[in-house]
């Protein structure tokens, strides 16, 4: 007997496979402790981060500071389109995929104090370690009347 060609020999095999890689998955955070994994270095004077972005290019990536915390999000899209020869559709799919972690680094550091690198799908980030300095209370004269 003929079979569709969507039909393989492993076919229940491929229906759990598929079922377990659905976008609704992905959402509920099952995936995504895989995609950012990181490493964190501590050397004197500053912290080496080291994330784990594979898929991801660098223009999907970006890198955020505020209020003392950095923020990393990567995000892209990916269509994938099966046609038969009439060009009717056998299968047609969409993914479109966020993620995103945060580190506090303390409000002493700045943007320009920051160094990132994207290379062969691992974000390398280096923060200067930054103790916020005590504000001086500059002396403020009381006037007097008289």
């Amino acid at each position: 007997m003929l079979r569709p060609s969507i039909y393989a020999d492993n076919f229940v095999e491929n229906i759990f496979d598929d079922f377990f890689r659905d976008p609704f998955f992905a959402d509920s955070g099952v995936r995504s402790v895989n995609q950012m994994s990181t490493d964190i270095k501590d050397f004197d004077d500053h912290y080496e981060i080291e994330m784990d972005l594979p898929g991801f290019s660098r223009d999907d990536v970006r890198a955020e500071l505020k209020n003392g915390y950095l923020t990393i999000r990567a995000g892209r899209t990916n269509t994938t389109e099966d046609k038969d020869e009439h060009q009717r559709y056998i299968r047609r799919e969409r993914y479109s995929g966020h993620y995103q972690r945060s580190f506090y680094v303390g409000d002493a550091v700045k943007q320009e104090d920051i160094q990132a690198k994207f290379n062969d799908g691992v974000l390398t980030i280096q923060v200067p370690k930054k103790e916020k300095q005590p504000e001086v209370e500059e002396s403020r004269y009381i006037p007097i009347q008289g």
